[in-house]
């Protein structure tokens, strides 16, 4: 059996917000997969089902980004699974929109919810991180990942999601590499040539000389999100970053 967590906030504010990819990821497997009604359990929303031999649970915990690792803790106690079948999905500001890595351990990047994750269950789970960009500014990386993609962004953010979900057989498996050559595969532009598709590589951050697989439209989106920072810098003043949800 295998722990496949989204990170994201609770409730339809924050749905659409750059911070719920984690949730949207576990979504569409759920879909994809035909995985059973959510119900409340673990201080989250779960739903369990197979992929292919292997016995999956969805959670979403429902405690806000913050405190993630009280709904992963409980959850991962009752079920008896040891941290090198956790894979928890979230985003990532320091990969370009559209780019996907994996790595066991390792710092937490100052995010929030995979610092309360560690916290509760140590260190040693397995990351899924989904880059949705930088906003250029530190001042305003609250505001940015609490906010809707925009609609620029809904094209990759798509192919990225339903790439994870039509790959997920791969993950249940524990084919780390295998999973992240078929996303990056399935997310390069149709207008990239064959070469370019069959050689998409994996990311594994665990591994020697890990290769890259970035998205060219988002790329693309994350220098967009560049020029914007300044311009969001000086809208947000004062303002403080943070809260319930960062």
């Amino acid at each position: 059996m295998k722990l496949f967590v989204g990170l994201g906030n609770p409730g339809e504010k924050y749905s659409g917000n750059r911070h719920n990819i984690g949730f949207m990821a576990v979504e569409r497997i759920a879909e994809r997969h035909g995985f059973g009604p959510w119900r409340k359990k673990f201080q989250g929303l779960v739903t369990e089902g197979s992929i292919g031999s292997e016995r999956i649970v969805l959670l979403k915990p429902e405690t806000y980004m913050n405190d993630s690792g009280r709904a992963v803790g409980e959850a991962a106690r009752f079920l008896k699974i040891s941290q090198s079948d956790i894979y928890v999905f979230h985003d990532e500001l320091d990969l370009v929109p559209g780019k996907i890595k994996l790595k066991a351990g390792g710092g937490n990047a100052g995010h929030n919810g995979l610092r309360s994750i560690s916290a509760h269950i140590e260190n040693d789970y397995k990351r899924v991180r989904l880059g949705i960009g930088h906003p250029g500014s530190r001042d305003v990386v609250a505001h940015y990942v609490l906010n809707d993609f925009a609609k620029s962004e809904r094209a990759w953010l798509t192919n990225l999601i339903d790439a994870i979900a039509n790959a997920a057989p791969h993950l249940a498996k524990g084919d780390d590499a295998r999973f992240l050559n078929d996303v990056a595969r399935a997310t390069i532009e149709d207008d990239e040539p064959p070469a370019a598709k069959q050689s998409a590589p994996a990311e594994r951050e665990d591994v020697k000389k890990p290769a890259t697989a970035s998205h060219p439209a988002g790329e693309r989106a994350s220098k967009r999100q560049s020029a914007l920072a300044e311009n969001l810098k000086k809208w947000l003043g004062a303002r403080k970053s943070g809260g319930d949800g960062s």
